[in-house]
């Protein structure tokens, strides 16, 4: 049987529970429920070739009309809650045990652009493994606008990654080859990729998937090195064909079906300075000077005088700690570097030790550029398990609370790493095993699931459209997050998430509708979507 009965009673009694969040409210079914199976650590949502469950909601058409959606350690999934605002007397006179969420709609900052993962070989070799129909549910449940998380982003890696079966690059032969005599048409693994890409946008209907591509290592000749890791630099006298090695990727896709919307300068160029002594996956290796110098003079000229001259040029794509001083640097290398630059990429692995208010610094230096968040996962750090945790509400709580943190400090765009990795957290050659949203079952490869942090991405992916604005929102309590934007649409989003381990009573108050009073389980992230 699919579903967990047990589990899915304790959901139902939740639901129950949210039918006295409103004076005026009812539970909607919302599309097709999750198919709830418990683990030790938590529950999953179980999808094979004729079930997944799905997120539809009606949008709200009434002033002062809302969604609630609702997500929980306890195996709240995407519940639903509809109601009104109230501006009577006694909804808005304010209780003891209220914690109060207050809206001011006039202080207004950045546009967000949406959400997305990446689409790496791992999750290639594994989506081309499994049952077709099961394939389509989760492309679906990633990228579909009316029925899944609404994704509008897909990060593609140029050449491969850490998350690949064998390190590779194009015009790995012959080497000292500055014209890439040996690179005119894509590598079969791309070719795969592709006809996979178009299957997703078309299966979803999504065909406005911006995608970004990162490149991780050139070919070993190009290398001071001579080796896919380890400490490197490019030597100088490949700086331009490192340039056109990327104009010739994207010109290569494009004539096979995929525009890009941008590219990076290179994933993570400190692996190559200082992180080889504990990364051991392709990786080149750059200090901002040098960096600076091959975009002002190569990459970004090549670009700009190039057939896919609109494609954008994102900097750094490397961890917070890095924000601003490396783009000073790289201006430092060449005047004109930043200048090129039309976004600025971070990861978030180290996001612990480096204030989110660097990310703020940084958009106030560099006004007019997008900031975004290009790779997340966790599983990475030496005291953590090196696997999925099938379902950890704990992994999820980190997502949901990083995400906030991110977009309160001038963040336009969030991007998760591998959208689906098998049991054990790969495959991959670099034995680098981490966390994903959505894990596959390798050996069946007739179910996926669905873990807890795929429904606290959902709570922003799907509701905070592109050209959403955020909005200045304020908790009277630390245990209660909050986050406001409003849509293009003039509907209102906030995702709250209750980090405390009691169930709160939480009023919001927008001056414009009323207020109105809901009750949080613990552990618990929603969604109010209002017009």
């Amino acid at each position: 049987m699919l579903f967990d009965r047990p589990a899915m009673l304790g959901s139902l009694l939740l639901c129950c529970l949210l039918l006295a969040l409103f004076h005026t409210s009812i539970v909607t079914a919302g599309g097709l429920p999750c198919a709830l199976r418990q683990y030790p650590n938590g529950a999953v949502c179980v999808c094979n070739a004729t079930y997944c469950d799905t997120l539809e909601y009606s949008e709200p058409s009434e002033l002062g009309s809302f969604v609630l959606v609702s997500s929980s350690s306890a195996g709240l999934r995407f519940d639903q809650a509809e109601g009104n605002f109230s501006r009577s007397a006694k909804q808005r006179q304010v209780r003891s045990e209220d914690i109060t969420i207050t809206l001011d709609p006039l202080r207004r900052f950045q546009k967000v652009e949406g959400f997305g993962g990446a689409f790496t070989g791992a999750v290639s070799y594994l989506l081309e493994r499994l049952n077709p129909s099961l394939r389509e549910n989760l492309y679906k449940a990633y990228y579909s606008t009316t029925q899944g998380i609404g994704y509008r982003f897909m990060r593609v890696p140029i050449g491969g990654c850490d998350f690949d079966l064998s390190p590779w690059a194009y015009n790995e032969l012959p080497i000292d080859d500055v014209n890439l005599s040996n690179f005119t048409r894509l590598d079969e693994r791309d070719l795969v990729k592709v006809a996979q890409i178009k299957e997703l946008m078309n299966l979803t209907g999504n065909d406005a998937i911006r995608l970004i591509g990162a490149a991780w290592s050139p070919p070993p000749w190009m290398k001071t090195n001579n080796a896919w890791t380890g400490a490197s630099r490019l030597k100088p006298e490949y700086y331009q064909t490192w340039a056109d090695y990327h104009v010739r990727y994207l010109e290569l896709m494009r004539a096979a079906g995929l525009n890009f919307w941008a590219i990076s300068t290179g994933n993570e160029p400190l692996n190559g300075v200082i992180g080889f002594l504990f990364v051991h996956f392709m990786s080149l290796g750059w200090i901002a000077q040098d960096q600076g110098r091959w975009v002002g003079e190569n990459l970004g000229p090549a670009l700009k005088n190039s057939a896919v001259s609109e494609v954008k040029l994102f900097g750094c794509d490397d961890q917070r700690y890095t924000f601003p001083l490396w783009f000073k640097l790289m201006d430092e290398g060449h005047p004109n570097a930043t200048s090129y630059l039309d976004g600025l990429a971070v990861h978030w692995y180290w996001d612990g030790l480096a204030p989110a208010s660097l990310l703020d610094q940084t958009a106030a230096r560099y006004p007019g550029k997008w900031i975004f968040n290009t790779e997340a996962s966790l599983g990475d750090k030496p005291l953590q398990q090196h696997r999925p945790i099938l379902g950890s509400w704990e992994r999820a709580e980190s997502y949901i609370t990083y995400v906030m943190q991110d977009l309160q400090h001038s963040v336009h765009g969030w991007i998760d790493w591998n959208l689906v990795l098998d049991e054990g957290g790969g495959p991959n050659y670099a034995n680098n095993f981490v966390e994903s949203a959505v894990i596959v079952n390798g050996t069946s490869q007739e179910e996926a699931y669905k873990q807890p942090i795929f429904y606290g991405l959902g709570h922003f992916s799907r509701f905070i459209l592109p050209g959403s604005v955020r909005m200045e929102v304020a908790s009277s309590s630390g245990d209660v997050m909050v986050i406001a934007f409003e849509r293009p649409d003039k509907r209102t989003v906030l995702v709250m998430y209750n980090k405390a381990n009691w169930k709160s009573t939480v009023r919001i108050e927008d001056k414009r509708y009323g207020s109105v009073r809901v009750r949080v389980p613990a552990k618990s992230v929603h969604t109010l979507l209002y017009l």
